[in-house]
């Protein structure tokens, strides 16, 4: 495992479990994200796997909310 927000050392495929700590959501929410097509998936057995590109594209494309705005 790794802390928040880290990705794993040398993994090109990481599990449901490796990404809790790294999006800080829960393995449910993960899996459900999954299965809507929110995450790109690879199986491989009975495994669900996230490409460690697809999830490093995924952060730095996410645009913070601006909640001042909406407020208004």
């Amino acid at each position: 495992m790794c802390n928040m927000g880290e990705l794993p050392e040398g993994k090109l495929l990481l599990s449901v479990r490796d990404c809790v700590p790294i999006l800080g959501v829960s393995r449910n929410l993960i899996y459900a994200a999954c299965h809507r097509g929110e995450l790109p998936t690879l199986r491989i057995g009975r495994r669900l796997l996230i490409p460690r590109r697809a999830l490093e594209k995924l952060l730095s494309e996410a645009k913070p909310l601006n909640l001042t705005q909406a407020c208004k």
